[in-house]
Parts: C-alpha cells; structure tokens; sequence
C-alpha cells in the first residue's frame, strides 16, 4: 500500500503510539494525527515522535467523538467492534480523494472476524497478515480496509450495473436492472 503525499491519518486509541508512528517514518511525506483518550498514553506517542523527529506526527488526548477534523484515513488496532469504530469515525472520513484507494478505515484486528466484518462482507478487505509477517504474533492477526468515503460508490455502480442509488446515514439502496440492492452501513 502506498500513500500520495499530503494524505492523512488519524490513528485512533494510538496507546504508545501503534500503528501512527512506525506509519509515520514509513510514510514521511504524509500526515499522522495520534488520538487517545489516556493522557499519559498519548505523552510517551508525542514523547517518541519528538526524539524520532518525526515532523508528520501530532498528538491529541481525547476521545475520538471530540476529534471535528476530517482524514483520508482512520487506522486503527482493535479498540472496539468494527461497527462501533465505524459510526465513530465515519464523520471523519474526508470526501475529498487523493488516492487510488478509496477514503476509509484500515484496522489491525485479531481473532475469528466473520461476524464482525459480516454486514460489510461486499466491501470490506481482509488480509492474513501471517502472509506478509513469519512472527507468531502475525498468525492470528489481519488487516481490514473498509472504504467510507461516498466515492467507493461509483466503482460498484459500474460493477454492478445499477442504474439509480440512495444514500442515507444508515445504508445505501441501489436498483439494477434486475434487482435491489441494500448495503447497510451500521
């Protein structure tokens, strides 16, 4: 995965600062915005950044509902359900596109996922990080990218050759030819 220049992230519940800041020094060239609600956390995220001089990285102590600002990207380990997390940060996701993937929400989760991830099966990415990592820690673990940004929409209408769709905070309707189509977004 590679990020355009001037992307950013929010990493929320960052802890000491995973995943924001290795992405940090991975990504120079983007912007990372470290968010928890823990102070003495988000101290030592903002005391590592300072002694990595990494310049990308800022710091917030708060909860991710106080956070306004809009991001190309909310990553993110497992701090809570995937539903959960989505109707927290979906206000952040910005509108504004600067990458071939799509705006949205890539998370380090851990364990048996298809229940979790089931109501976004359609769209939802999953990767066995065991493919990319030999360490043990990697052999349960997997990312999972969920596009959240309205523009995800178009590349589905051409897949699925829908002709007219409605987007509502809840879910998204769309009708074919054939069919209807529902995609409820949590």
């Amino acid at each position: 995965m590679k990020f355009k220049p001037g992307t950013t992230l929010v990493d929320v519940g960052t802890g000491g600062g995973f995943p924001g800041i290795p992405l940090a020094i991975m990504f120079e060239e983007c912007k990372f915005h470290l968010v928890d609600s823990i102070g003495k956390k988000v101290k030592v995220a903002g005391s590592v950044a300072e002694s990595l001089q990494l310049e990308n990285v800022s710091t917030q102590w708060s909860r991710m509902e106080e956070v306004k600002e809009k991001y190309d990207f909310i990553i993110s380990r497992a701090v809570m359900p995937l539903s959960d997390l989505v109707k927290l940060v979906r206000k952040n996701v910005s509108s504004e596109q600067k990458n071939a993937l799509p705006n949205g929400l890539i998370c380090l989760k851990g364990g048996e996922l298809e229940h979790e991830v089931g109501q976004y099966k359609r769209v939802a990415s999953l990767y066995n990080l065991s493919d990319y990592f030999e360490e043990d820690f990697f052999k349960t673990k997997k990312g999972v990218y969920l596009p959240l940004s309205k523009t995800w929409i178009t590349p589905l209408i051409f897949h699925l050759h829908i002709n007219k769709y409605q987007y509502g905070d809840k879910a998204i309707h769309f009708q074919s030819d054939t069919r209807k189509h529902i995609y409820n977004m949590g």
